[in-house]
């Protein structure tokens, strides 16, 4: 270990000691005793062995023997114990602009944030703005840290890809020597988090198209680029390859590159059986290319019905279309109400009648207000003073708006004895009530299912609110028996939530089939905290898809009358 290695260890050892809130003197003795060590004279394992380190001014007899340590076993106790006692997220939050130890160790204690994803969530939740020493423009400064964070990310929120992908498909698709396009890959797939972006395109110009490919504004850096795939890195840090293929064999490439790997091996498989051969290229019966003009005629030559991209997956897909089994999946324009949003009332920034004039303007007939209950102190919950006075808001604007019905929810904070904190008289003044685990993450398996399970038994429950309570990209889900949560729904009549929120978009999409066969609806929540978040709908309707969720099984398609009568 030379001495540039042992001061860096030295700092972090600072740096983990002020997220820990010790005394600053200890913090700075390892700071200041960084810099010496960088900078002293001679050899540092020729100082180890002649003990004389303790005599270098700002190398004490304690740090002495811990830098003794490190140069003869290349490690330290002390610094191993030390680096497991923070959460790793706190040293990338280090990265953020203006966001200091101290800074971290307040929204750790107050917020119990891990991570750069949780604060990021907790910053468009409005955590921040009446935490000591923070305020609306420090959290959005931090916001805008995070951004310039991320953008050295490997992988990314689905919402985020497919801003910057429609932006450069919109582009690209008036472009003049381009016949058909497409985005592909995991994006057109719909998954949560995706590495890349890919396009398909077909063209007589592959130079031309690629050339205006590499000067788009929101290009940053072209990595490779051959007679018909280029590879680009966008400003926004994401990865995008554009594949340049002739107007013949632009159905065959789509289908391949929109992919999964384990969908395109079974639909080799499919071929094979049939007596043909299939790649990217084609569909082939002996040499001779099957002429198909889309990706239906594909699936037609393979005596398939249609696969849409989002369930191509590889799982039991080509099954269901040999059998025309593919129901028709929920779209967007299924969806006739809102359910869970928050407003001014906890940590919302718009108003009841803001919210439901914004929802109206977009062609619903309903919304779903869920602020947070009186536990969650950090999010201005409801006291039962103020569900009263709410409620009586929401009355008056019923009569006055005509267009829009505000159904009065909440959203309750399962407790960690799985109570819920409110009264059984209060909850039964609403018209839904939504149960969320908003704290005490690390309990067992068998302690969080059971938490979960007591709070769905109890008869004005309603929705379970993002069930495993993981942030993508930040957080992993509690531990929880999910399949045995979703018998407890079937029991109780408890439908499930698909938060659609990107960041989390939970209940996870693998779990939403075993959720229709046990005949649990679901209900498409955007969990909205200001008026734009209400169209995060649609991520939610992507991942419903990718669950094989028909309408019918989703409460949001229901008319007013109709999720009245599902509530009562």
């Amino acid at each position: 270990m030379d001495k540039k290695e042992l001061a860096e260890v030295l700092e972090e050892i600072g740096v983990l000691l002020e997220l820990k809130g010790e005394n600053p003197f200890k913090c700075r003795a390892y700071l200041n005793a960084a810099r010496v060590i960088e900078h002293v004279e001679g050899d540092i394992n020729e100082l180890v062995e002649s003990g004389k380190l303790s005599s270098i001014k700002g190398i004490g007899k304690g740090l002495s023997e811990k830098i003794t340590e490190l140069v003869k076993t290349n490690r330290l106790k002390y610094y191993d114990n030390l680096k497991e006692s923070i959460p790793p997220g706190h040293l990338e939050m280090l990265k953020i602009p203006g966001l200091g130890p101290k800074r971290i160790k307040a929204v750790h204690d107050k917020l119990e944030i891990k991570s750069v994803g949780e604060l990021e969530y907790a910053c468009k939740e409005n955590r921040l703005i009446e935490l000591d020493g923070f305020g609306l423009k420090s959290q959005e400064k931090i916001l805008k840290g995070i951004e310039y964070l991320k953008k050295y990310s490997e992988q990314h929120l689905f919402s985020e890809a497919l801003s910057a992908a429609e932006k450069i498909y919109e582009e690209l698709k008036n472009h003049k020597d381009i016949i058909r396009i497409s985005i592909a890959g995991s994006l057109r797939r719909k998954k949560e988090v995706v590495k890349d972006i890919d396009f398909i395109a077909s063209s007589k110009n592959s130079k031309d198209v690629m050339d205006f490919f590499a000067s788009l504004e929101d290009v940053n850096t072209v990595t490779a680029k051959g007679e018909t795939k280029i590879s680009i890195i966008l400003n926004a840090g994401i990865n995008s390859d554009l594949r340049i293929v002739s107007d013949t064999q632009y159905p065959y490439a789509l289908h391949h590159f929109t992919g999964s790997k384990d969908h395109n091996t079974l639909m080799r498989s499919r071929a094979k059986k049939m007596g043909m051969k299939m790649n990217e290229y084609g569909v082939f019966k002996g040499n001779e290319l099957i002429i198909c003009g889309d990706e239906e005629e594909i699936f037609k030559t393979l005596k398939l019905y249609f696969i849409p991209p989002e369930i191509r997956e590889g799982l039991d897909e080509v099954d269901y279309a040999e059998n025309s089994k593919i129901p028709r999946l929920i779209e967007e324009k299924d969806i006739k109400g809102i359910i869970h949003v928050h407003t001014t009332y906890s940590d919302g920034v718009s108003t009841i009648e803001e919210m439901a004039k914004a929802v109206e303007k977009m062609g619903y007939s309903y919304l779903g207000i869920a602020d947070h209950s009186k536990s969650a102190f950090y999010a201005n919950g409801l006291s039962e003073k103020r569900i009263i006075e709410q409620h009586e808001e929401i009355d008056e604007l019923n009569k006055r708006l005509k267009n829009i019905r505000i159904l009065k929810g909440i959203e309750v904070d399962i407790l960690p004895n799985g109570e819920l904190d409110y009264s059984d008289e209060v909850l039964k003044t609403f018209d839904f009530v939504i149960v969320s685990i908003h704290s005490n993450f690390g309990m067992s398996e068998d302690e969080m299912t059971e938490r979960i399970i007591k709070a769905m038994q109890n008869r004005y429950v309603n929705i379970l609110g993002h069930p495993t309570g993981r942030l993508l990209l930040a957080r992993e889900s509690y531990k929880v028996d999910i399949e045995k949560i979703i018998d407890e729904a079937s029991n109780n009549s408890v439908i499930l939530e698909l938060n659609a929120n990107p960041h989390r978009l939970d209940v996870d999409w693998r779990d939403l089939k075993y959720a229709y066969e046990k005949n649990v609806r679901i209900s498409i929540n955007p969990d909205a905290h200001k008026i734009n978040g209400i169209m995060d709908v649609k991520y939610g309707v992507g991942i419903a898809r990718k669950g094989w969720s028909v309408p019918d099984n989703v409460i949001n398609t229901f008319s007013y009358q109709e999720i009245m009568k599902e509530f009562s």
